[in-house]
């Protein structure tokens, strides 16, 4: 791997640290991506606060890799020791809020993009996207600009994960339930008490197993995280609200879930969204076995990312450690980025 390639992506990494990127907040960094890409000849796209490009060579009769990654952070939290977009490295590390997650992997993709992008004769295209909103999975993030991006066989999504393959990912369901009753006073046998119509409820939540289950997961878990009722103490509450936390696995759509838990409640179930996905890629894919091959292992991640709004098989790969993310003060190993960098390439170079 060239030495530069690896001094520009550090330096890059460092340039997006120091700018502030919360989600839908995003337009200086998706302006120094551009910028970046556009110094080295790459001809950009962009929508709201995405970027992407094309290999140069692009043809339109062959399949196209996505490589994605964000740059948008969450919101740095009060155990910060030093200044969150202070960008520096000590002793190996580089320091920063989002130089993990996932800035590492961002800056490592956009370098292994630029090393095959004057490539001729590739058996697969290449679209590098870097989007926005995948902190809080939002609408103007990787879901606005799919549909922008054409025809794409299959996806690479930088994430830590210690450049190990993350081959399946666990979806997100959030639901509202509401368990009606009626109203009474609390002293005479009057009116239909919510909590207890509610407690039935919650208890199938908390005792009912899935039929399927997955090989990488285990079953779906269902919690239940938050409940509301009541008014005071001598008045039968009328309504019980209660939010239940679904983890979904490979072996379930989210549209399944839902179904099978209103058959099996007798609240009102609402989901706040169906979009966020459980992922897989078959262990026998081009992609994994390539991985494989480096000595990389497979694994199941219970963290969600932009696979979630993907429908392509994606694998998740990213230098960083996921247990740093959202940390205070949060950092990358450099020597991490090089690893990465060199890793997405020999990765990619199996493939095309």
């Amino acid at each position: 791997m060239a030495s530069k390639l690896f001094d520009d992506s550090v330096d890059l990494l460092r340039k997006l640290i120091s700018i502030p990127s919360l989600s839908k907040e995003e337009q200086q960094t998706a302006a120094v991506i551009e910028q970046f890409l556009e110094d080295r000849g790459v001809k950009t796209h962009r929508t709201v606060n995405n970027v992407w490009a094309y290999n140069e060579h692009f043809d339109p009769k062959k399949p196209t890799i996505l490589l994605n990654s964000h740059h948008d952070t969450v919101k740095p939290n009060q155990g910060y020791s030093n200044d969150p977009l202070a960008a520096d490295i000590i002793d190996g590390k580089l320091f920063g809020l989002g130089s993990n997650d996932a800035g590492g992997s961002l800056v490592s993709l956009i370098a292994a993009f630029l090393y095959f992008y004057e490539k001729k004769n590739l058996k697969y295209n290449l679209c590098l996207a870097a989007t926005a909103e995948e902190e809080i999975s939002g609408k103007n993030g990787i879901e606005l600009i799919i549909p922008e991006l054409g025809q794409l066989e299959f996806a690479i999504v930088g994430e830590p994960t210690l450049m190990d393959l993350a081959i399946a990912e666990r979806g997100l369901m959030v639901l509202d339930c509401v368990s009606q009753g009626k109203a009474g006073h609390a002293a005479r046998e009057e009116g239909d008490n919510a909590i207890y119509k509610a407690i039935k409820d919650i208890e199938w939540f908390r005792t009912y197993e899935f039929a399927k289950r997955s090989s990488l997961f285990g079953p779906i878990k269902m919690s239940v995280t938050v409940i509301e009722a009541g008014s005071q103490h001598n008045v039968v509450p009328v309504v019980c609200k209660f939010t239940v936390d679904v983890r979904v696995t490979d072996a379930y759509r989210n549209e399944e879930v839902l179904k099978i838990i209103r058959q099996n409640v007798n609240c009102e179930v609402t989901p706040r969204s169906t979009r966020l996905k459980s992922s897989s890629i078959s262990e026998d894919h081009s992609i994994v076995k390539a991985g494989i091959s480096l000595g990389r292992k497979t694994y199941g991640s219970p963290t969600t990312s932009d696979q979630a709004l993907l429908d392509i098989p994606s694998l998740k790969i990213g230098p960083g450690d996921s247990a740093r993310s959202h940390m205070a003060d949060e950092f990358i190993y450099v020597d991490e980025i090089e690893q990465g960098i060199d890793l997405y390439i020999q990765l990619i170079g199996k493939i095309v």
